[in-house]
Order: structure tokens, then C-alpha cells, then sequence
């Protein structure tokens, strides 16, 4: 797997990639092909964050973690996106042959008043369906996703309602 890790206003000593890179060598074994691990580290206040982002196949997986030590959040993130494979084992074992997922492009954040801070965030989009949205959205833990529709081509928005069920957004342009 590849591996990117990132410290946000802290350095990443080479022992601490060695063990982040040791801690997702398990994850493997689930992927036909190699994927590519983001992982991102920070410290506030005390409280270390993990955050991993895993891209295999173009299928995204991710887990945010805040713990007293890095260790601890990382086998947390580790634990659930394991869970994350395990539990839709069978649905991605189809997606990840067909890399139906957008690809992250880029990040950038614009600052349009010295209060308003605007984040950016571009991104391709391949046809799916809205099962797989759901799915893509459930795996990512957003409330909401943005996705081509497989039908007819257009941009459409699934998300996640108070009451637990889902919505489909289909803009109607005159």
C-alpha cells in the first residue's frame, strides 16, 4: 500500500510512518490491487487526531479519531475501517473491479473576508447508482454525496434524513 502521512503543524518521526505503515499492512489482504493511504496527524490542545483515508480501487474509505496518544486513535481508525470492509464485504468486492468512485482532485482553502473562510474541494465524478452513493456515503460517514448518475448523466445529491432514512436531490434545470 501506498503511504502518504501528513503532520498538521507537528513533525512525523520515521519510527511513527514505520508503525502507521506496519498497522495498515494488515488492511492488504482485502484489496486486489494496491491502494493508496493518506494519513493525516494533529495535536490540539492535548488531544492527538488520526485521520486515515484509504483509496483502493477507487473505493474511499475513511475514520477520524481523537485519542490521548497517537497509537491508540490509529488502531481505533484501523478497527473501523476494517469493520467498514467487513460489512460491505460483498458490495465492494464488485465495486472495487469496476472503480465506480470519484477520485479526490484537490483541496484548496480561499479566503474571501478576514471571518469568512471558504474550503473548496474539487472533484471527478464517475456514474453510479444511487445504492452505490449510499454506499460511498455511508463509507465516507458524510451525511450527504454528490455523484453522477449512471441513467442519465446528471449531477444528483443522495443524503442522510433526521429520521434514518435517505433523500435523493435531482435538480431540474428549464
Amino acid at each position: 500500500m501506498k503511504l502518504n502521512v501528513i503532520g498538521r503543524k507537528l513533525n512525523v518521526y520515521e519510527e511513527t510512518k514505520t508503525l502507521i505503515a506496519k498497522k495498515l499492512e494488515k488492511l492488504d489482504k482485502f484489496f486486489a490491487e494496491e491502494g493508496e493511504a493518506t494519513v493525516t496527524l494533529s495535536r490540539k490542545r492535548g488531544v492527538s487526531t488520526i485521520e486515515v483515508t484509504i483509496n483502493a480501487g477507487g473505493t474511499l474509505f475513511r475514520s477520524e479519531q481523537d485519542a490521548d496518544d497517537f497509537r491508540v486513535a490509529l488502531d481505533r481508525c484501523v478497527d473501523i475501517i476494517e469493520r467498514q470492509i467487513r460489512k460491505n464485504k460483498t458490495r465492494l468486492a464488485k465495486r472495487l473491479r469496476t472503480a465506480v468512485v470519484p477520485d479526490m482532485v484537490a483541496f484548496s482553502e480561499e479566503e474571501e473576508d478576514e471571518e469568512l473562510l471558504i474550503r473548496t474541494k474539487e472533484f471527478s465524478v464517475k456514474p453510479m447508482s444511487v445504492d452505490e452513493a449510499i454506499l460511498q456515503m455511508n463509507l465516507l460517514g458524510h451525511d450527504f454525496y454528490v455523484y453522477a448518475d449512471d441513467g442519465d448523466g446528471k449531477i444528483h445529491v443522495v443524503y442522510r434524513r433526521k429520521d434514518g432514512n435517505y433523500g435523493l436531490i435531482i435538480p431540474h434545470t428549464d
